[in-house]
């Protein structure tokens, strides 16, 4: 979830959640016309993941030449009973994520939407952060971005002070209030690597089911 060094265009470019109404999960799903049991691929995925190094990914910035400006982050990730989840990205203003920008919090559900094509046994989820969505300042200069573009309706923002964002108008997001947002992804689990969609090339989010991944991410490791 960033962007940087112009902080705002890569923060921006992290949050590819698009707003969609909750569902129950459900343990079996029809992918194909044949129904899946995806019980044991959950058991599996409980707990801790986290990323091997910094990643990159396409930012919807673009540099002057039209190429997409890149953006930096590390994930740790928590699969919990029930179908919760708990997310936290670190977005740097590097490649080896020495200069951390912001630390974004996000809490939510898994909705399992059946069988995905990229692999046997891949799976369609949609990630809905339904619980919490809290940023971090972790940079002077992006504390000073959001006192400027996202003053309205939250405390001075400082460094290393956490404010929650969930459920409020949040520009530098696209966040509206009184909304949840999603993400159409894929999960992918082999052995102790977990794989989740890799990002369209073109920079866009995963906003819609059209825009939903087609190719694996480098894959999260458990923890």
């Amino acid at each position: 979830m960033s962007r940087i060094i112009r902080v705002s265009l890569l923060i921006l470019a992290l949050a590819g959640f698009g707003e969609a109404d909750a569902q129950s999960p459900n343990n079996r799903l029809k992918a194909n016309g044949m129904e899946l049991d995806v019980t044991g691929l959950k058991q599996a995925m409980l707990g801790s993941w986290e990323s091997i190094a910094p990643e990159v990914r396409p930012g919807a910035a673009k540099n002057a030449d039209g190429t997409l400006k890149p953006f930096y982050l590390k994930r740790a990730f928590k699969y919990l009973a029930a179908d919760h989840f708990e997310l936290e990205i670190i977005n740097s203003a590097d490649p080896y994520g020495a200069v951390p920008l912001a630390l974004i919090r996000i809490g939510g559900h898994m909705l399992w939407q059946g069988g995905h094509p990229i692999a046997p046994g891949a799976q369609k989820v949609n990630f809905v952060a339904d619980e919490a969505y809290e940023v971090t300042p972790l940079a002077q200069g992006f504390a000073d971005l959001l006192n400027k573009v996202a003053a309205a309706g939250y405390a001075p923002w400082a460094v290393n002070t956490p404010q929650s964002i969930f459920g409020k108008d949040f520009v530098p997001f696209g966040l509206k209030e009184g909304t949840n947002f999603m993400e159409y992804d894929l999960v992918y689990l082999r052995g102790d690597l977990l794989f989740w969609g890799a990002r369209n090339i073109d920079g866009r989010g995963f906003d819609t089911e059209q825009n939903r991944p087609t190719n694996l991410q480098i894959p999260l490791v458990r923890k």
